[in-house]
Protein backbone atom coordinates (compact mmCIF):
# COMPACT_ATOMS: atom_id res chain seq x y z
CA UNK A 1 0.00 0.00 0.00
CA UNK A 2 1.20 3.47 -0.87
CA UNK A 3 1.64 5.92 1.98
CA UNK A 4 0.29 9.37 1.01
CA UNK A 5 1.52 10.97 4.26
CA UNK A 6 4.75 12.88 4.82
CA UNK A 7 7.36 11.87 7.33
CA UNK A 8 9.21 14.16 9.70
CA UNK A 9 12.41 13.54 7.75
CA UNK A 10 10.78 14.62 4.49
CA UNK A 11 9.44 17.75 6.18
CA UNK A 12 12.90 18.65 7.48
CA UNK A 13 14.43 18.04 4.05
CA UNK A 14 11.87 20.26 2.32
CA UNK A 15 12.34 23.02 4.90
CA UNK A 16 16.11 22.86 4.39
CA UNK A 17 15.60 22.97 0.64
CA UNK A 18 13.47 26.12 0.85
CA UNK A 19 15.97 27.69 3.24
CA UNK A 20 18.83 27.05 0.83
CA UNK A 21 16.76 28.47 -2.03
CA UNK A 22 15.95 31.68 -0.16
CA UNK A 23 19.56 31.95 0.96
CA UNK A 24 20.64 31.78 -2.67
CA UNK A 25 18.43 34.79 -3.35
CA UNK A 26 19.95 36.82 -0.54
CA UNK A 27 20.95 39.71 -2.79
CA UNK A 28 17.37 40.30 -3.92
CA UNK A 29 16.01 39.90 -0.38
CA UNK A 30 18.68 42.23 1.02
CA UNK A 31 18.02 44.94 -1.57
CA UNK A 32 14.28 44.79 -1.05
CA UNK A 33 14.78 44.77 2.75
CA UNK A 34 16.91 47.92 2.55
CA UNK A 35 14.32 49.63 0.38
CA UNK A 36 11.59 48.67 2.88
CA UNK A 37 13.66 49.98 5.79
CA UNK A 38 14.18 53.30 4.00
CA UNK A 39 10.46 53.57 3.29
CA UNK A 40 9.68 52.76 6.92
CA UNK A 41 12.11 55.44 8.10
CA UNK A 42 10.60 57.98 5.71
CA UNK A 43 7.11 57.13 6.90
CA UNK A 44 8.10 57.54 10.56
CA UNK A 45 9.59 60.96 9.82
CA UNK A 46 6.61 62.40 7.92
CA UNK A 47 3.87 60.64 9.86
CA UNK A 48 2.15 63.13 12.19
CA UNK A 49 1.84 62.12 15.84
CA UNK A 50 -1.63 61.16 17.05
CA UNK A 51 -2.92 62.95 20.17
CA UNK A 52 -5.52 61.34 22.40
CA UNK A 53 -7.87 63.36 24.62
CA UNK A 54 -9.44 61.30 27.41
CA UNK A 55 -12.49 62.30 29.43
CA UNK A 56 -14.08 60.16 32.13
CA UNK A 57 -17.41 60.74 33.79
CA UNK A 58 -19.68 59.05 36.31
CA UNK A 59 -23.31 58.33 35.56
CA UNK A 60 -25.64 59.26 38.41
CA UNK A 61 -28.19 56.47 38.75
CA UNK A 62 -30.49 56.77 41.75
CA UNK A 63 -32.54 53.58 41.78
CA UNK A 64 -33.55 53.56 45.40
CA UNK A 65 -36.29 56.18 45.29
CA UNK A 66 -36.74 55.65 49.00
CA UNK A 67 -36.63 57.87 52.01
CA UNK A 68 -38.52 61.12 52.30
CA UNK A 69 -38.58 61.71 48.56
CA UNK A 70 -40.08 58.28 47.90
CA UNK A 71 -42.82 59.00 50.40
CA UNK A 72 -43.48 62.38 48.83
CA UNK A 73 -43.76 60.82 45.37
CA UNK A 74 -46.15 58.23 46.76
CA UNK A 75 -48.30 60.99 48.26
CA UNK A 76 -48.36 62.79 44.91
CA UNK A 77 -49.35 59.62 43.06
CA UNK A 78 -52.29 59.17 45.44
CA UNK A 79 -53.71 62.40 44.01
CA UNK A 80 -53.30 61.12 40.45
CA UNK A 81 -50.15 63.14 39.72
CA UNK A 82 -47.02 61.67 38.13
CA UNK A 83 -44.06 63.85 39.12
CA UNK A 84 -41.61 62.19 36.79
CA UNK A 85 -39.34 60.04 38.84
CA UNK A 86 -36.65 58.30 36.86
CA UNK A 87 -36.48 58.64 33.10
CA UNK A 88 -36.13 54.90 32.69
CA UNK A 89 -33.22 52.78 31.55
CA UNK A 90 -32.88 54.05 27.98
CA UNK A 91 -29.44 55.51 28.76
CA UNK A 92 -27.97 52.66 30.75
CA UNK A 93 -24.99 50.53 29.77
CA UNK A 94 -24.23 50.31 26.06
CA UNK A 95 -27.13 52.62 25.20
CA UNK A 96 -25.27 55.56 26.69
CA UNK A 97 -22.02 54.71 24.92
CA UNK A 98 -23.88 54.43 21.61
CA UNK A 99 -25.47 57.82 22.28
CA UNK A 100 -22.00 59.39 22.29
CA UNK A 101 -21.27 57.88 18.87
CA UNK A 102 -24.65 58.71 17.34
CA UNK A 103 -24.65 60.89 14.23
CA UNK A 104 -27.04 63.40 15.78
CA UNK A 105 -24.81 64.07 18.80
CA UNK A 106 -21.59 64.20 16.74
CA UNK A 107 -23.05 66.60 14.17
CA UNK A 108 -24.50 68.91 16.84
CA UNK A 109 -21.06 68.95 18.44
CA UNK A 110 -19.39 69.75 15.12
CA UNK A 111 -21.70 72.76 14.74
CA UNK A 112 -20.91 74.04 18.24
CA UNK A 113 -19.14 77.44 18.37
CA UNK A 114 -15.54 77.87 19.51
CA UNK A 115 -13.30 80.91 19.73
CA UNK A 116 -10.13 80.52 17.67
CA UNK A 117 -7.70 83.44 17.47
CA UNK A 118 -10.46 85.90 18.39
CA UNK A 119 -12.84 84.56 15.73
CA UNK A 120 -15.91 82.44 16.38
CA UNK A 121 -16.07 79.37 14.15
CA UNK A 122 -17.63 75.93 14.35
CA UNK A 123 -15.74 72.78 15.29
CA UNK A 124 -16.49 71.44 11.79
CA UNK A 125 -14.54 74.36 10.28
CA UNK A 126 -11.63 73.57 12.60
CA UNK A 127 -11.66 69.96 11.43
CA UNK A 128 -11.70 71.02 7.77
CA UNK A 129 -8.83 73.41 8.40
CA UNK A 130 -6.72 70.82 10.22
CA UNK A 131 -7.15 68.28 7.43
CA UNK A 132 -6.52 70.91 4.71
CA UNK A 133 -9.70 69.96 2.87
CA UNK A 134 -10.41 73.47 1.67
CA UNK A 135 -7.08 73.59 -0.18
CA UNK A 136 -8.13 70.51 -2.14
CA UNK A 137 -11.46 72.20 -2.96
CA UNK A 138 -9.94 75.18 -4.75
CA UNK A 139 -10.73 73.66 -8.14
CA UNK A 140 -14.37 73.16 -7.06
CA UNK A 141 -15.92 76.62 -6.42
CA UNK A 142 -19.29 75.16 -5.40
CA UNK A 143 -17.65 73.28 -2.53
CA UNK A 144 -14.88 75.76 -1.72
CA UNK A 145 -17.35 78.47 -0.66
CA UNK A 146 -19.31 76.22 1.69
CA UNK A 147 -19.16 77.36 5.31
CA UNK A 148 -20.39 75.62 8.46
CA UNK A 149 -21.53 78.48 10.68
CA UNK A 150 -21.77 78.00 14.45
CA UNK A 151 -25.21 76.86 15.67
CA UNK A 152 -26.47 76.67 12.08
CA UNK A 153 -29.90 75.15 11.46
CA UNK A 154 -29.20 71.59 10.40
CA UNK A 155 -32.51 71.34 8.54
CA UNK A 156 -31.45 74.04 6.06
CA UNK A 157 -28.26 72.26 4.93
CA UNK A 158 -27.75 71.35 1.28
CA UNK A 159 -26.95 67.89 -0.02
CA UNK A 160 -23.27 68.80 -0.32
CA UNK A 161 -23.13 70.01 3.29
CA UNK A 162 -24.82 66.79 4.43
CA UNK A 163 -22.22 64.82 2.50
CA UNK A 164 -19.30 66.69 4.08
CA UNK A 165 -20.71 66.31 7.59
CA UNK A 166 -21.35 62.64 6.91
CA UNK A 167 -17.74 62.16 5.83
CA UNK A 168 -16.46 63.84 9.00
CA UNK A 169 -18.82 61.76 11.14
CA UNK A 170 -17.72 58.53 9.44
CA UNK A 171 -14.05 59.29 10.10
CA UNK A 172 -14.65 60.24 13.72
CA UNK A 173 -17.00 57.40 14.65
CA UNK A 174 -15.01 54.60 13.00
CA UNK A 175 -11.47 55.31 14.16
CA UNK A 176 -11.11 58.55 16.12
CA UNK A 177 -13.86 58.23 18.75
CA UNK A 178 -14.00 55.52 21.38
CA UNK A 179 -16.41 55.25 24.31
CA UNK A 180 -16.11 52.35 26.73
CA UNK A 181 -17.15 51.18 30.16
CA UNK A 182 -14.14 49.34 31.55
CA UNK A 183 -16.07 47.62 34.31
CA UNK A 184 -19.75 46.76 33.94
CA UNK A 185 -20.18 46.95 37.70
CA UNK A 186 -18.83 50.52 37.79
CA UNK A 187 -20.74 53.52 36.47
CA UNK A 188 -17.60 55.29 35.21
CA UNK A 189 -17.39 55.68 31.43
CA UNK A 190 -14.31 56.78 29.50
CA UNK A 191 -14.29 58.62 26.17
CA UNK A 192 -11.19 58.90 23.95
CA UNK A 193 -10.83 61.23 20.95
CA UNK A 194 -7.78 60.81 18.70
CA UNK A 195 -6.53 63.39 16.22
CA UNK A 196 -3.34 64.60 14.62
CA UNK A 197 -4.25 68.05 15.97
CA UNK A 198 -3.94 68.38 19.73
CA UNK A 199 -6.32 71.35 20.00
CA UNK A 200 -9.09 69.65 18.03
CA UNK A 201 -8.87 66.47 20.11
CA UNK A 202 -9.35 68.40 23.37
CA UNK A 203 -12.06 70.76 22.09
CA UNK A 204 -14.14 68.04 20.42
CA UNK A 205 -13.86 65.72 23.42
CA UNK A 206 -15.15 68.32 25.87
CA UNK A 207 -17.82 69.66 23.47
CA UNK A 208 -19.20 66.18 22.79
CA UNK A 209 -19.43 65.42 26.51
CA UNK A 210 -21.23 68.72 27.06
CA UNK A 211 -23.65 68.11 24.18
CA UNK A 212 -24.51 64.57 25.28
CA UNK A 213 -24.85 65.70 28.89
CA UNK A 214 -27.29 68.43 27.88
CA UNK A 215 -29.38 66.02 25.80
CA UNK A 216 -29.24 63.43 28.58
CA UNK A 217 -30.46 65.86 31.23
CA UNK A 218 -33.26 67.24 29.05
CA UNK A 219 -34.48 63.77 28.11
CA UNK A 220 -34.29 62.21 31.57
CA UNK A 221 -36.05 65.17 33.20
CA UNK A 222 -38.53 65.85 30.39
CA UNK A 223 -41.48 64.27 32.19
CA UNK A 224 -40.66 66.06 35.45
CA UNK A 225 -40.39 69.40 33.62
CA UNK A 226 -43.71 68.89 31.87
CA UNK A 227 -45.47 68.03 35.12
CA UNK A 228 -43.90 70.98 36.90
CA UNK A 229 -45.04 73.32 34.11
CA UNK A 230 -48.59 71.95 34.33
CA UNK A 231 -48.65 72.36 38.12
CA UNK A 232 -47.32 75.91 37.93
CA UNK A 233 -50.01 76.78 35.37
CA UNK A 234 -52.69 75.29 37.63
CA UNK A 235 -51.31 77.18 40.64
CA UNK A 236 -51.46 80.47 38.74
CA UNK A 237 -54.98 79.69 37.53
CA UNK A 238 -56.34 78.78 40.98
CA UNK A 239 -54.60 81.79 42.54
CA UNK A 240 -56.38 84.02 40.04
CA UNK A 241 -59.72 82.37 40.87
CA UNK A 242 -59.02 82.81 44.59
CA UNK A 243 -58.21 86.48 44.20
CA UNK A 244 -61.42 86.93 42.21
CA UNK A 245 -63.44 85.13 44.89
CA UNK A 246 -61.94 87.29 47.66
CA UNK A 247 -62.81 90.41 45.69
CA UNK A 248 -66.33 89.06 45.13
CA UNK A 249 -66.83 88.54 48.88
CA UNK A 250 -65.76 92.11 49.55
CA UNK A 251 -68.13 93.47 46.88
CA UNK A 252 -71.03 91.38 48.18
CA UNK A 253 -70.40 92.56 51.75
CA UNK A 254 -70.37 96.16 50.58
CA UNK A 255 -73.70 95.65 48.83
CA UNK A 256 -75.30 94.19 51.99
CA UNK A 257 -73.97 96.78 54.45
CA UNK A 258 -76.71 97.81 56.96
CA UNK A 259 -79.04 95.36 55.21
CA UNK A 260 -82.45 94.79 56.84
CA UNK A 261 -82.18 91.47 58.76
CA UNK A 262 -85.46 90.41 57.22
CA UNK A 263 -83.83 90.38 53.74
CA UNK A 264 -81.37 87.46 54.23
CA UNK A 265 -81.72 86.37 50.61
CA UNK A 266 -79.61 89.37 49.67
CA UNK A 267 -76.74 87.80 51.62
CA UNK A 268 -76.64 84.62 49.40
CA UNK A 269 -74.03 86.00 46.90
CA UNK A 270 -71.65 86.77 49.76
CA UNK A 271 -72.07 83.26 51.18
CA UNK A 272 -71.45 81.63 47.77
CA UNK A 273 -68.32 83.71 47.29
CA UNK A 274 -67.12 82.69 50.75
CA UNK A 275 -67.49 79.02 49.79
CA UNK A 276 -65.47 79.68 46.60
CA UNK A 277 -62.74 81.29 48.71
CA UNK A 278 -62.53 78.30 51.04
CA UNK A 279 -62.53 75.75 48.16
CA UNK A 280 -59.92 77.62 46.15
CA UNK A 281 -57.76 78.06 49.24
CA UNK A 282 -57.76 74.29 49.86
CA UNK A 283 -57.04 73.52 46.20
CA UNK A 284 -54.26 76.11 46.03
CA UNK A 285 -52.63 74.76 49.19
CA UNK A 286 -52.50 71.23 47.75
CA UNK A 287 -51.27 72.39 44.34
CA UNK A 288 -48.47 74.40 45.92
CA UNK A 289 -47.36 71.26 47.79
CA UNK A 290 -47.37 69.24 44.56
CA UNK A 291 -45.48 71.99 42.72
CA UNK A 292 -42.77 71.96 45.39
CA UNK A 293 -42.55 68.16 45.13
CA UNK A 294 -42.17 68.52 41.35
CA UNK A 295 -39.29 70.95 41.89
CA UNK A 296 -37.63 68.47 44.25
CA UNK A 297 -37.99 65.74 41.62
CA UNK A 298 -36.50 67.98 38.95
CA UNK A 299 -33.53 68.83 41.16
CA UNK A 300 -33.09 65.11 41.78
CA UNK A 301 -32.86 64.46 38.04
CA UNK A 302 -30.24 67.17 37.40
CA UNK A 303 -27.31 66.86 36.87
CA UNK A 304 -27.07 63.28 35.68
CA UNK A 305 -23.49 63.22 34.34
CA UNK A 306 -20.57 64.20 36.57
CA UNK A 307 -17.24 64.74 34.81
CA UNK A 308 -14.31 63.23 36.75
CA UNK A 309 -11.25 63.83 34.54
CA UNK A 310 -10.94 66.27 31.65
CA UNK A 311 -8.23 66.32 28.96
CA UNK A 312 -5.33 68.57 29.96
CA UNK A 313 -2.50 69.88 27.79
CA UNK A 314 -0.13 68.40 26.82
CA UNK A 315 -2.14 65.43 25.59
CA UNK A 316 -0.56 61.97 25.34
CA UNK A 317 0.74 61.36 21.84
CA UNK A 318 1.74 58.30 19.87
CA UNK A 319 4.13 58.32 16.97
CA UNK A 320 6.09 55.73 15.04
CA UNK A 321 9.75 55.97 16.08
CA UNK A 322 12.53 55.89 13.54
CA UNK A 323 13.89 52.56 14.79
CA UNK A 324 10.42 51.01 14.75
CA UNK A 325 9.87 52.36 11.25
CA UNK A 326 13.12 50.81 10.00
CA UNK A 327 12.44 47.42 11.63
CA UNK A 328 8.80 47.31 10.57
CA UNK A 329 9.45 48.47 7.00
CA UNK A 330 12.44 46.19 6.49
CA UNK A 331 10.77 43.17 8.08
CA UNK A 332 7.59 43.59 6.04
CA UNK A 333 9.59 43.98 2.81
CA UNK A 334 11.66 40.83 3.52
CA UNK A 335 8.51 38.83 4.28
CA UNK A 336 6.73 39.96 1.11
CA UNK A 337 9.70 39.34 -1.21
CA UNK A 338 10.30 35.91 0.33
CA UNK A 339 6.66 35.03 -0.17
CA UNK A 340 6.87 36.25 -3.77
CA UNK A 341 9.95 34.10 -4.47
CA UNK A 342 8.32 31.01 -2.95
CA UNK A 343 5.14 31.45 -4.99
CA UNK A 344 7.18 32.09 -8.14
CA UNK A 345 9.15 28.85 -7.68
CA UNK A 346 6.04 26.83 -6.93
CA UNK A 347 4.37 28.10 -10.11
CA UNK A 348 7.55 27.30 -12.06
CA UNK A 349 7.56 23.71 -10.78
CA UNK A 350 3.95 23.23 -11.86
CA UNK A 351 4.67 24.12 -15.47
Amino acid sequence: MENDGISLKDLIDQTREWYVYLLSQWKIILCVGIIGAVLGLTYSIFKKPVYTATLSFALEDDKSGGGGLGGALGLASSFGLDLGGSGGGIFTGTNLTELFKSRSMVEKTLLSPINLNGKEISIAELYIKNNEWRESWKDKPSIYKIQFLPNANRKNFTRVQDSILGKIYGKLSKSDLSVSQKDKKASIITMDVSSTNELFAKIFCEALAKQVGKFYVETKSKKARMNMAILEHQVDSIRGELNGAITGVAVANDNTFNLNPALNVRRAPSARRQVDVQANTAILTELVKQAELAKVTLRKETPLIQVIDRPIFPLPKERLGKLKGIVFGGGLAVFLVSLFLIIKRLLGNLQ
